[in-house]
């Protein structure tokens, strides 16, 4: 009994040193396009049934690069899934985007792609963003239900955000 109380001892004294001298890492960023609905965003709505994703839609995060909904993340798998049932929102050719950061961190820039086709790059400034941000991306000549992937590229890590939005443009 004596052992156990000194172990949780030394753990609610050792705590608060851990927190201050642990640096704020990769988990310290989390954001998502909340508008128009991402596929995370209607999954925390419940428009659409989905798994984990619709308690955490800010943590679809993953290696930059990628070009999926998921972020590469196996539990997320159902972002990628095109047959869902995705809520597709009525646009016309220029769509604002406006992402909502549960947690802020540098920012290299925002990529927004339809398809394979990058669409928009927006600078970051390596500035830690406010906690929402909009931006204004022209579709060109696109057409019809599209899907955008937009991606927030972290400044200071390896690591980005992914949120697909599903649009019908007019």
């Amino acid at each position: 009994m004596n052992r156990k109380l000194a172990a949780a001892a030394a753990g609610a004294l050792l705590a608060p040193v851990l927190v201050v001298a642990n640096p704020a890492g990769i988990a310290s960023a989390h954001g998502y396009v909340n508008s128009p609905a991402s596929r995370q965003a209607q999954c925390a709505q419940h428009t659409v049934p989905c798994g984990s994703v619709q308690y955490e839609p800010q943590s679809v995060e993953g290696p930059k690069g990628l070009k999926s909904c998921n972020g590469g993340l196996a539990r997320f798998a159902e972002l990628n899934d095109d047959s869902k049932g995705w809520h597709a929102t009525p646009v016309g050719r220029t769509v604002t985007f406006t992402w909502t950061f549960t947690a802020r961190h540098r920012t290299a820039n925002y990529e927004y792609y339809i398809g394979n086709q990058k669409i928009a790059d927006i600078s970051g400034n390596n500035q830690q963003p406010p906690s929402t941000v909009s931006h204004q991306v022209n579709l060109g000549s696109h057409t019809g239900r599209q899907k955008v992937l937009a991606v927030w590229n972290i400044a200071d890590t390896a690591n980005a955000f992914y949120s697909c939005i599903d649009l019908q443009v007019s």
